[in-house]
Order: C-alpha cells, then sequence, then structure tokens
C-alpha cells in the first residue's frame, strides 16, 4: 500500500471539495418555523448517527433558513427521491419560492412545517449544535416518522448535480 504524499495546507480545501464533489450523497429537504413562519432548504449531509435512540445529524451553512434551522428546537428531515426533483431545486435555490400554493405541505400540529411529497419524513429534536468552521453541525433525535411510499427512484447529489439511481438494482448488477 503506497501512503499519499502531504497536501500543502492552501490545497486542501480546494482538494477537500473535490473529494466530495465525487462522493454521492443523498438529497433530503430540512423544514423548521421560525419567527416569520416556514423555512427550508436542501441538505446533502444528513447522516443516520444512531438507531436506540434513532440519531441523525447533518451540518447548516449561513443564510437565513440555515440560521433559523440551527436554532429551532424542532425539524422535519424529508428524504425525497426523484420524484420530487423540482422539489429539492426549488429548497436548494435562496431566491426561489418555498412553501408555495403549489407544493404539497402543511403544518404539523406540533409546528414544523411538512412537505407531504417525500419519501420519509423524520420529525426530530435538535439534541446537539456544535459550531464547526463557517457551519453547525447538529445532531437530531427522530420523535416520529411518516412514510409515503410513493416507489420513487432514490435521488442523490454528485459533482454538483442531482442524479437518480435505479431503484432496486445492486452495485455490480
Amino acid at each position: 500500500m503506497t501512503h499519499p504524499k502531504p497536501v500543502p495546507s492552501e490545497l486542501v480545501g480546494e482538494l477537500f471539495r473535490a473529494a466530495f464533489r465525487a462522493h454521492p450523497a443523498g438529497v433530503s429537504i430540512v423544514t423548521a418555523t421560525g419567527p416569520e413562519g416556514a423555512v427550508g432548504l436542501t441538505a446533502s449531509s444528513v447522516a443516520s448517527v444512531a438507531v436506540d435512540p434513532a440519531i441523525l445529524a447533518f451540518s447548516v451553512t449561513g443564510g437565513r433558513s440555515a440560521s433559523v434551522i440551527a436554532a429551532a428546537q424542532t425539524i422535519v428531515v424529508h428524504l425525497v427521491g426523484a420524484d420530487q426533483l423540482e422539489l429539492v431545486r426549488a429548497f436548494a435555490d435562496p431566491s426561489a419560492p418555498r412553501f408555495t400554493d403549489t407544493m404539497e405541505w402543511e403544518v404539523l400540529p406540533t409546528g414544523e412545517p411538512l412537505l407531504k411529497e417525500a419519501v420519509w419524513a423524520l420529525r426530530c429534536e435538535i439534541i446537539h449544535r456544535a459550531p464547526l468552521g463557517g457551519s453547525v453541525l447538529l445532531a437530531a433525535k427522530v420523535v416520529d416518522i411518516r412514510a409515503n411510499p410513493s416507489g420513487s427512484a432514490p435521488l442523490v447529489y454528485h459533482n454538483r448535480e442531482f442524479h437518480t439511481l435505479l431503484a432496486g438494482v445492486p452495485a455490480g448488477a
């Protein structure tokens, strides 16, 4: 096994971005309610952390929606499929309208916005916040789960673009 040569510190950030552009990630939309109403953003950093209790983690960086989500007590993490690509794009673009009349959404009795089209919706309580660099890492305990088995192929983010995976086709098949 060969060991890579040390990278000059001025190149680490650039190479870090390149490495993660080449690493596919699942796509989610995270929503919360703030003082001015519903907010949401597209996230590709959501990861399962533990099963018992069910805990997930993700990070947010800058912007009004990210600030509201980072400060919220509860959120909903929506795991989306290829059928929700336009919804994902709307929540990825800070200037795009969100929570419009054409989007199927509602406010849960607990106050969080729920996107009805999502394949999975995980209502969570934030249990830990850790400022790291220019981001905030959030850990959240899942307190409710809603499933919407749409049969939609998974949606991933890779090399700055959204892609679908063939549902039910294992790698190497």
